[in-house]
């Protein structure tokens, strides 16, 4: 149903590093990007190796604010251990603990995932729902 997101971020350099690193461990990538260091109206847009992009990060340093209690982006994860790097990179590139990775059976049997809160404030989620 939805063809990308794109999200407010108040330092785009920061915030590509963090979705950089926390992304990759899910298989996704810079598909394009627009750095323009000083200047308005910079983005970053993430997708699959070849694809266009589902979520963009757009600089946003004076009106960026992340959506209240409720909102999430939730990506899929190709196994368990991916979710796994994505939290650890996550963590690592400034993001804070929202949920360790694990399963969460009141969201389904196989349902594992992990949460954590990107540089702005924004809920992610990564999460690999299967029996492997």
């Amino acid at each position: 149903m939805l063809h990308h997101a794109s999200i407010g971020v108040s330092d785009i350099e920061r915030s590509a590093a963090f979705y950089d690193a926390a992304l990759a461990a899910l298989g996704y990538v810079r598909v394009w990007d627009d750095i323009r260091p000083g200047q308005t109206g910079q983005a970053v847009g993430y997708g699959l190796p070849g694809g266009g992009d589902k979520l963009a990060i757009k600089h946003r340093p004076d009106r960026q604010r992340a959506p209240g209690p409720g909102f999430h982006l939730a990506f899929a994860a190709p196994n368990r251990q991916a979710v796994d790097r994505f939290y650890a990179e996550a963590i690592a590139h400034g993001g804070s603990d929202n949920g360790r990775p694990g399963l969460r059976p009141h969201y389904g049997e196989h349902y594992y995932a992990a949460f954590v809160m990107d540089l702005d404030g924004h809920a992610l989620e990564a999460v690999f729902n299967s029996a492997e």
